[in-house]
């Protein structure tokens, strides 16, 4: 066996005996940087080695010169406790260095304890099981719209411009978790066959064999899913080219079975669930480096073994020429150039309010139905659907004008997601995260608590996501409690690097919708109403200034207010009635559709909108009250739902819950009489 002991003689080996040592290489920082940092896990990156060093060596298409070139093939590490293994690769390419390796999960270092997107050739945050699965779903997704949109111009280059292929890297944690399953179902059914996912089957987990808690036999859960499966040992480099090439030429998205072994290549732990989650100890360290040819230095790393790992790097960095050049050619067709500046270069088109007339009652899930029909004649790369509740979300109209993406029609712009809320929003980050693509998915606000996952994940990744969530309170009415969301609006805002926008009216929702698109690194959900709302009488331009700063005033008084009412969505209409009912009061009634955006402005631009001091401040929102302290202050009153609804019409809920004009007339008087 070659060692580190005759590595001057590398030039000599031969290819297989070179690949072996790289990845004992890739073994050896594993162990070094998990010891130093005394923590990580570096069993599973030890059993998945063979299959990540093979396929970034010679399948993985990227340009070595530039981790951001748009048609790179997208690398996935669902099992992101195997961060190391990532690291080790990128170190290999040359985006990462020796000291990013011996800073592992060390305090802003470039290799934390788990993968995340801002580092270079890392295209998601993955940690959370399941999703990094899904995201991948969804950058196959996305790659599939836009080579299909780009063959669509019938241009000289545009089969050239996207063609790239998603690679996940999933272990056994990855496929117990449901989002999985319910991403995996629908690629499956959709056709994304560019999707390859290599299963790291080494049956260990943190607490123990999987065969504790798992006995799903997974090639037939995937083959009834309709996907390509192979089974092969994932340790034989010949066994695994092999099936990777297998994959490619598959027309249905690919699971490779790889049978591993837990922390491969031990000197005495192999198999064992310990190695899962903790650093190897001190000795088994020194016995297996010695196993493996590697000197007992730490964080060995010759430059031969790189040299020999980036061989293919000038066909590639030529690869990536000539897509530039190809890219330049197309641009000598208008229309190439366009799509080209929209969904390559990210620069948005114009686009045009639909309109809405004073005093008309629409409620803001029409509108924002309304609004999609109009943004998406300009933005073609704007695409989405719903979690089955088209006819609830008003996307219906979308999906039947642009089509559903299927197996055989991988232009349509409608994505029929089925009740698969968590797999639709990781996806709808994916494709987000991918580029090109302007994703929304829809569903009701009740149910963004299935999604919460994604929701976080997609915040802490900026990733431009619109999400949809329509019949936003206790008005849903019929559907009783279980449906109508109390906490929901509160617990989004909640979430760090999240806009919730909750529009007051068909105008403001279209606004919301536009900044939505803008924002190109905050996913915004947008809070919408089953019932009508009243129109606002002001026009679009006077509307917008104040909604781009959060909140602004609607209505105000010749004096110094002596109430404030500060409202959401369809409360807004509602305060605007209750206020006639005093006539002997000056009032000030403010739209507050973005908090977050609001909470960003200026102290002095605040407080103009809402004083600080002499005057009694009243929020008024269907929800929860929790967290309107900040708004009313100590002496202020929060008008809202602190209990759950109740199944009846939502007219009759508004009366039994305090929602009418002479109920918020009482309880503001009742509160002023106890000041008092």
């Amino acid at each position: 066996m070659n060692t580190f002991q005759n590595i001057s003689n590398f030039n000599s080996w031969t290819n297989i005996e070179k690949d072996r040592y790289a990845v004992s290489v890739i073994k050896g920082l594993v162990m070094d940087a998990t010891r130093q940092a005394n923590s990580g896990h570096p069993g599973g990156p030890m059993s998945c080695a063979d299959f990540a060093y093979v396929l970034f060596s010679n399948h993985l298409q990227f340009n070595p010169s530039n981790a951001q070139w748009f048609n790179r093939d997208r690398f996935i590490l669902s099992g992101g406790h195997m961060s190391m293994l990532q690291y080790s690769l990128l170190l290999m390419i040359g985006w990462l260095d020796i000291k990013d390796i011996r800073n592992f999960r060390q305090f802003g270092s470039r290799t934390p304890g788990h993968p995340e997107v801002e580092i270079p050739g890392v295209e998601c945050t993955t940690g959370p099981l399941g999703q990094g699965f899904a995201m991948g779903v969804g950058m196959a997704h996305a790659e599939a719209y836009l080579r299909n949109l780009f063959l669509q111009k019938k241009n000289n280059h545009s089969d050239k411009i996207i063609n790239h292929f998603t690679y996940v890297l999933a272990s056994d944690g990855d496929l117990q978790e449901p989002v999985t399953l319910g991403s995996a179902s629908l690629a499956g059914h959709l056709g994304l066959s560019k999707l390859i996912v290599f299963y790291d089957a080494n049956s260990v987990q943190i607490s123990g064999k999987t065969s504790r808690s798992d006995s799903t036999d997974y090639v037939k859960v995937f083959d009834g899913f309709n996907w390509h499966v192979q089974v092969i040992d994932g340790h034989d480099h010949d066994s695994l080219n092999d099936a990777i090439r297998k994959a490619k030429e598959s027309d249905k998205p690919s699971l490779i079975v790889g049978n591993t072994i837990m922390a491969k290549g031990t000197a005495t732990m192999e198999g064992d669930h310990n190695t899962h989650g903790a650093p190897l100890p001190e000795e088994e360290i020194i016995a297996t480096k010695m196993k493996l040819g590697l000197p007992p230095e730490e964080f060995y790393f010759p430059r031969e073994v790189q040299k020999h790992f980036q061989k293919h790097f000038n066909i590639m960095k030529e690869k990536a020429n000539e897509w530039d050049l190809n890219k330049k050619h197309a641009c000598s067709s208008n229309e190439m150039k366009a799509l080209i500046s929209l969904c390559i270069n990210d620069e948005l088109r114009d686009t045009e309010y639909p309109e809405f007339k004073f005093g008309e009652s629409i409620a803001t899930r029409k509108a924002f139905g309304a609004t999609l029909d109009k943004f998406s004649e300009a933005i073609p790369n704007l695409i989405g659907g719903s979690a089955d509740l088209e006819p609830s979300n008003y996307t219906g109209n979308f999906a039947k004008k642009y089509h559903d993406f299927t197996a055989g029609h991988q232009s349509g712009r409608n994505i029929p997601f089925g009740v698969r809320e968590f797999p639709m929003a990781a996806m709808l980050n994916g494709m987000a995260l991918h580029g090109g693509i302007i994703p929304f998915g829809g569903t009701f606000l009740v149910f963004s608590d299935y999604e919460r996952p994604a929701l976080r994940l997609g915040a802490i990744q900026n990733a431009r996501v619109i999400h949809e969530f329509t019949h936003d309170s206790f008005y849903v009415g019929e559907d009783g409690p279980t449906h109508q969301p109390i906490e929901h609006a509160m617990s989004l805002r909640s979430i760090p690097n999240l806009n919730v926008f909750r529009p007051a009216d068909a105008k403001e929702t279209a606004i919301c919708f536009k900044i939505a698109i803008e924002e190109k690194h905050t996913p915004s959900s947008l809070l919408l109403t089953r019932q009508g709302v009243p129109v606002l009488e002001q026009n679009y331009d006077e509307i917008e200034k104040g909604v781009r700063k959060g909140a602004y005033i609607v209505k105000d008084c010749d004096e110094p207010p002596e109430l404030v009412f500060i409202a959401t969505g369809s409360e807004v209409s509602l305060a605007i009635a209750s206020s006639n009912l005093f006539s002997e009061k000056n009032i000030r009634i403010v739209s507050m559709p973005c908090m977050e955006i609001f909470d960003k402005q200026t102290l002095d631009y605040k407080r103009k909108i809402i004083p600080h001091r002499r005057c009694l401040k009243v929020t008024i929102e269907a929800g929860v009250t929790q967290g309107w302290e900040k708004f009313s202050g100590v002496n202020g009153l929060n008008i809202g739902i602190d209990h759950y609804g109740a199944s009846a019409p939502g007219k009759i809920l508004a009366k039994e819950f305090g929602f009418t004009p002479k109920k918020i007339e009482k309880k503001i008087r009742n509160h002023l009489k106890n000041l008092l």
